[in-house]
């Protein structure tokens, strides 16, 4: 299994419900790909301008799929515009 965090800082101009509106097109349709867990997008609590993306996929190839699918070819770019900057982490599980 394959965990990743993406944490995303919006700029401070961002108007967030514009940024959302194209995120869930993204979210909705990676819900539907072969081999993922779960995919959520998270607000931080303190800092409405962080945005966190929750993933978890079977394995690498699914994660890679995923990275060459239409709708993050197409969106993904897009929602690069609104941020300041992207930390994308991979895990595996140890324990």
């Amino acid at each position: 299994m394959i965990k990743g965090v993406c944490k995303i800082k919006l700029k401070p101009e961002t108007n967030i419900e514009e940024y959302l509106t194209l995120a869930r097109k993204v979210v909705t349709e990676t819900r539907k790909e072969k081999g993922c867990i779960t995919y959520t997008l998270n607000q931080d609590i303190n800092d409405p301008t962080i945005i966190s993306m929750l993933e978890e996929w079977e394995d690498e190839e699914a994660l890679n799929q995923h990275d060459k699918s239409k709708h993050v070819v197409e969106i993904v770019p897009e929602l690069r515009k609104f941020r300041e900057s992207t930390e994308l982490n991979l895990y595996k599980e140890l324990i």
